[in-house]
């Protein structure tokens, strides 16, 4: 008997791949094509504590091996999301992994607290937020913001919380760490990388918004990488993500040292990609007669 089972944090998903945030919606957009009880978890779109209304249009482009997403978190805030979307997922055996933001600490911890009662798995918070009480700036591309968001989220929440890490730096490595001595019980990463396109024939930006981010295949070498050296230098769960298509990327990321995986871009264009990476998961493990797929993370040193 294969065992395709992970922990975050002491939650047991039932095998390795969960969805992306902000490309799953809540999930019930997707649940004519795909099973959610077959997922290891679904990831929600990122809940606000007040309703975001996102960025201007255009929000989207394509770009080669990939795409730009300037969508700026458009959500109906928190209580919505409550009453309409968790009720939803309740129905599922599967684990729900709420991905949290905001623009000021207290707006994260707000939905935490919020949070706290509901049937709620795992926390995702995401630091790539612009921080408006520092001028915009990322929490995520701080060490000493990402330390303290941490500590203020950790303090708050019930639910163990995964932190988001933006590969929009310098060391990747310095980030997670900050994390892990804030309190984090899991990391995940990448979020997107910053990017820009120009439409020539109309000479002018693709999105409305400047610069958006890229997501898709075109990122997953990257994101592997910063996978390995994170989980070279903490010791703490982490889900990996950027440009997982197959069951051969989710694996890489696993052998770089990640838990779990999360299939994002890849559910646009062909929205079983999950069920497809699961399935590519245990044939390779039949194939090479790997009966735990623990053994397999972080095999690559």
């Amino acid at each position: 008997m294969i065992n395709t089972k992970v922990n975050i944090a002491g939650v047991e998903l039932k095998n390795p791949v969960v969805t992306a945030s902000g490309t799953f919606g809540s999930g019930e957009e997707y649940s004519e094509f795909v099973d959610l009880s077959k997922l290891g978890g679904v990831v929600t779109k990122g809940v606000a504590n007040v309703p975001w209304e996102g960025n201007e249009t255009p929000r989207i482009a394509e770009t080669a091996s990939g795409m730009l997403n300037a969508i700026g978190l458009q959500n109906p805030g928190m209580e919505v999301f409550c009453n309409r979307d968790l009720p939803f997922l309740e129905a599922y055996d599967t684990k729900v992994i709420v991905n949290v933001c905001g623009r000021t600490t207290k707006d994260y911890c707000e939905v935490v607290e919020r949070l706290s009662d509901e049937k709620v798995d795992l926390l995702e918070i995401n630091i790539s937020c612009p921080n408006v009480k520092e001028g915009g700036i990322a929490f995520g591309v701080d060490p000493k913001a990402v330390l303290e968001i941490t500590k203020e989220v950790k303090r708050v929440a019930k639910q163990p919380v995964i932190m988001k890490l933006s590969p929009n730096v310098t060391d990747i490595a310095e980030m997670a760490k900050a994390a892990v001595a804030g309190g984090a019980d899991a990391l995940s990463l990448i979020n997107t990388l910053t990017g820009m396109k120009i439409d020539i024939q109309k000479q002018t930006f693709a999105l409305a918004n400047k610069t958006g981010g890229l997501s898709g295949p075109a990122v997953k070498p990257i994101a592997v990488r910063m996978v390995y050296q994170v989980a070279q230098a903490v010791s703490v769960p982490i889900i990996g993500m950027g440009g997982i298509e197959t069951a051969s990327d989710a694996l890489e990321f696993m052998m770089a040292g990640a838990t779990a995986v999360s299939v994002g871009t890849a559910n646009f264009y062909h929205p079983t990609a999950t069920l497809d990476v699961i399935t590519g998961i245990e044939s390779y493990l039949k194939k090479y007669k790997i009966d735990d797929i623990t053994d397999l993370i972080g095999c690559v040193k």
